[in-house]
């Protein structure tokens, strides 16, 4: 399978909001993560614990846009908007641009960029 089929599957997924199921289809074991706060993760393990608790804390997804994805070589950089109502009352608006480095049909590096 072409990486473009692959982005494609991942942007699929995250727009769906199945951020785990994109992580455990795409990412390799040791993919590594990080983010415009600085958070860093190590290992698709430690990527699904995040990504679950932050899932466990939204009260309402208000939209997840995707609005265009480039390839090149073996990176990808996809563009995305997301609204989310949180559970403690606190909104969460993201325009962010998520970089992704790709081995083998895995992700074996992500790194999100704050877009706004």
């Amino acid at each position: 399978m072409e990486l473009r089929e692959h982005v494609q599957q991942i942007d699929e997924l995250v727009s769906q909001g199945d951020m785990v199921g994109a992580i455990n289809q795409f990412f390799s074991e040791d993919a590594q993560t990080s983010d415009y706060a600085n958070v860093t993760t190590t290992g698709k393990s430690q990527m699904i614990e995040k990504m679950s608790g932050f899932l466990e804390a939204i009260e309402k997804v208000n939209g997840i846009e995707h609005h265009r994805t480039m390839v090149d070589g073996d990176a990808s950089a996809s563009e995305f908007t997301f609204d989310f109502n949180m559970k403690d009352g606190s909104k969460i608006y993201w325009h962010e641009i998520i970089r992704r480095i790709w081995s083998e049909g895995k992700v074996i590096q992500e790194q999100y960029f704050d877009a706004n």
